[in-house]
């Protein structure tokens, strides 16, 4: 049987396969997992989160990345913050047990072809709109 980190380690996973391999594992061990999605840089409120999920789930898994596809093209992505040493203390201070960090390369290898577009009311009110 595989062992899961306790709450005074952390573990950082870089690849969608080893992150399939571990959730695959952990619901195979009865544990529930808690997911809190990032661009990294965090602050209180995801802290907050984490903390939350590590309130209510077996295990807790912070994705830390800056997402190339939710910038536009006048949005500077090279400018966004990033700090991934202060994201691991937040992390692993809110009560995280994993951190996923992949790579641009590794979340869009070259070739992916999937892209959801989505239409309604959720894209012309709020942050929608822009």
């Amino acid at each position: 049987m595989r062992s899961f980190p306790d709450r005074k380690a952390m573990k950082t996973i870089t690849t969608i396969d080893g992150m399939k391999k571990f959730s695959d594992a952990a619901k195979k061990s009865g544990k529930t997992i808690g997911f809190v999605p990032t661009m990294g840089y965090l602050h209180y409120g995801h802290a907050s989160l984490i903390n939350a999920s590590a309130k209510e789930c077996d295990l807790t898994v912070v994705s830390v990345f800056v997402n190339p596809t939710q910038f536009g093209p006048k949005e500077d992505l090279e400018k966004y913050p990033r700090d991934p040493a202060r994201d691991r203390r937040v992390s692993k201070k809110a009560g995280a047990d994993v951190i996923f960090a992949p790579s641009e390369e590794e979340m869009y290898p070259e070739g992916y072809s999937t892209w959801v577009s989505v239409e309604g009311s959720s894209t012309s009110t709020l942050c929608g709109r822009s």
